[in-house]
């Protein structure tokens, strides 16, 4: 696939339809250029949810009760 694509005074331009739904884009996603030899790519930035560095840190509460595991926190 090869498209064109006008720059404006501003340096603005419009991603192609096609582009915007292969990468998944949407309003206010965004993108990366990296240059690579003299050539560059258009990549979208994914972002790492704030959540993601707890992830698997509740595995040794699985399949306790919320009531048991608040009695175990207060240590009442």
């Amino acid at each position: 696939m090869r498209l064109t694509v006008k720059v404006t005074s501003r340096g603005q331009m419009t991603i192609p339809k096609q582009v915007r739904d292969k990468l998944g884009l949407r309003p206010g996603g965004t993108i990366i250029f990296v240059e690579k030899n003299g050539i560059f790519y258009i990549e979208k930035l994914v972002q790492k949810s704030p959540f993601d560095k707890w992830a698997g840190r509740l595995k040794t509460l699985k399949g306790k009760k919320s009531d048991v595991i608040t009695v175990e926190l207060r240590g009442t």
